[in-house]
């Protein structure tokens, strides 16, 4: 998620072109209601290949493409990240925000801002203990900026980002898979500028599950 909104939408194109590309190789033979729950759970080996496969893919297009914020692609040797775990992946129910004040303003990491409308709460749970997330939506995207217990050493102190399309919805109902959750651009090039979690979306459990920092594993 950035501010520089072709780029912005240029990447979420591309993890698109990725996800359909692997569920297509790796999931042929499933009928479309079979490609949610009930497939991953009798096949956790086949989505933890899957979510290896698109984490290469992007590592070949933060390599290769234009608009990668890698500055130095010769030197890049991939991104970093926790291992796959399921139970990262995580079924929260939706609050719908009601009130009047549904526009927020959300501060960017160079001093600018953007609106976004309050979608909702996500709530959840993790190791028993009960979260939620503010979910804010921009034109047809659901972004959830969240930090936790591991923002500032093993990811990013900035936090970290994931993105839905407003489809991905169901009955108030949607799957944070934070396997997925990823560091923005700002994080490789400070040229970028990137929003800024709000203050409310800091876990206090640790995701051990998306996009790390290199300094985090080592």
């Amino acid at each position: 998620m950035f501010k520089n909104k072709v780029i912005r939408y240029s990447t979420i194109a591309m993890v698109i072109a990725i996800l359909a590309y692997f569920v297509a190789e790796n999931f042929t033979g499933f009928s479309a209601v079979s490609e949610g729950e009930d497939l991953i759970a009798a096949n956790p080996e086949q989505y933890k290949t899957k979510l290896l496969g698109e984490r290469a893919a992007k590592d070949e297009q933060f390599r290769t493409s234009a608009d990668s914020p890698i500055a130095d692609k010769e030197s890049f040797h991939g991104l970093h990240y926790f291992q796959p775990n399921l139970s990262f992946r995580i079924k929260a129910n939706i609050s719908p925000y009601m009130n009047d004040d549904k526009e927020v303003v959300v501060r960017y990491t160079d001093g600018t801002s953007e609106k976004y409308e309050k979608y909702g709460y996500a709530n959840f749970t993790i190791n028993g203990e009960s979260q939620k997330l503010l979910l804010l939506k921009n034109e047809s995207i659901i972004s959830v900026l969240f930090k936790d217990e591991t923002s500032g050493n093993l990811t990013y102190g900035g936090g970290r980002y994931l993105d839905y399309p407003v489809s991905e919805i169901k009955n108030n109902t949607i799957i944070l898979d934070f396997n997925k959750a990823y560091n923005p651009y700002c994080v490789y090039q400070e040229s970028y500028a990137c929003p800024v979690p709000p203050a409310e979306n800091k876990l206090t459990v640790a995701i051990l599950a998306g996009e790390q920092i290199e300094s985090g594993v080592h």
